[in-house]
């Protein structure tokens, strides 16, 4: 729903009257969940600026289901649990409800994904961690939804994702700045775009320094339905102990990878960090509390925002496509040694938004 008069928005009824974007949507589309004293402000702000819906937007949105699709791979996953925390928290205050469409696996996502982009089932379709085939890509382009990418990126739609070479990178930099010699990595087969991204930063890293990227110090685990599960990484570190070069730190794709790494090593009677060193990804709640060294993406945050930029898409469907990729931040704890320049790679949890491509960096 585009702005009337000298192009107001949303966005400048929202900034101006102190309230969300999803709070004007709920007092324009009248749900009942908005106190009068804030329909009142809204409302007044609205009549000040000379806001007007456009005609055509208004029958277009008596027409709008007001639910909002996301298509899940696997939903008991730590990783997604917490973006679908931000999603619910953003949909609470908003006149949209959220349905949730979870894969029993990756390879079952098209299923999915076919039910919800069906005709007439949601308005709006958030699509996690899954790159577009042409055949999708063109499906999602006819079927006139609001479509944002999570956790993934597509010229032809909005998206919200981290920085997951530059966080592969960063791991393995911190790594090598503490002394390790031999650092392993271990992903998961077939390879999902974040996994695939986190193992480039990984090798990107290696190479800088000099060094050569060893087969032997990568083990990837196809353990069904996901490889982002604890007996992945569990597996994948028998595996690499089982070999001729034996790793003194490794680099787990996904913090629950490591928790199975960490099982493993128990298992083998080493110690962790003064044997040998662990570095996940994610910072899932339990890594604080085993004192796990990772990578932290800001995932409730990246949920809250595919939301707000899910709204956004809605309100003005023409708006020029968005790609927010957000910068991981290395979280120091137990499982590394604690000498080293480690510390100077640190990053924020700050984010760079662009239109256009998506972001390569």
């Amino acid at each position: 729903m585009a702005g009337g008069f000298l192009g107001v928005t949303i966005y400048d009824i929202a900034e101006k009257a102190g309230v969300s974007i999803a709070t004007v949507s709920r007092v324009f589309n009248k749900h009942a969940r908005v106190s009068e004293k804030t329909r009142g402000r809204v409302m007044a702000v609205a009549r000040e600026l000379g806001y007007q819906p456009h005609v055509s937007a208004q029958s277009l949105a008596r027409q709008k289901t007001h639910l909002i699709a996301a298509v899940i791979p696997v939903l008991s996953n730590f990783f997604y649990m917490e973006i679908i925390r931000g999603m619910q928290d953003a949909v609470a205050d908003s006149a949209f409800d959220l349905i949730l469409y979870a894969a029993p696996s990756p390879q079952e996502v098209d299923s999915q994904l076919e039910r919800a982009i069906q005709k007439g089932r949601a308005d709006g379709l958030l699509l996690l961690s899954t790159p577009l085939s042409d055949v999708y890509r063109e499906r999602l382009n006819n079927a006139r939804l609001a479509v944002i990418l999570v956790d993934a990126a597509d010229p032809d739609f909005d998206s919200v994702a981290v920085d997951n070479v530059k966080g592969g990178y960063m791991a393995t930099r911190h790594l090598i700045d503490l002394g390790y010699a031999r650092i392993a990595h271990l992903t998961v087969d077939p390879e999902p775009p974040p996994a695939a991204q986190r193992r480039e930063g990984y090798e990107r890293a290696l190479r800088e320094a000099g060094r050569a990227v060893d087969p032997a110090l990568i083990a990837a685990s196809d353990r069904k339905p996901y490889g982002f599960v604890e007996e992945a990484g569990y597996e994948g570190m028998k595996t690499l102990l089982s070999r001729e070069v034996s790793p003194d730190a490794v680099f787990a794709a996904s913090d629950i990878q490591a928790l199975g790494v960490l099982r493993a090593l128990r298992e083998a009677g080493l110690r962790v960090p003064e044997d040998l060193g662990v570095i996940g990804f994610d910072d899932i709640v339990v890594s604080r509390y085993i004192g796990l060294t990772t990578l932290r993406q800001p995932m409730y945050e990246m949920g809250k925002l595919a939301i707000e930029k899910l709204l956004a898409r809605l309100e003005d469907p023409d708006r020029p496509v968005s790609h927010t990729v957000f910068s991981p931040r290395l979280v120091i704890r137990s499982t590394c040694r604690a000498e080293g320049a480690g510390a100077n790679h640190t990053d924020s949890d700050n984010h760079t938004e662009s239109t256009g491509h998506p972001s390569n960096t």
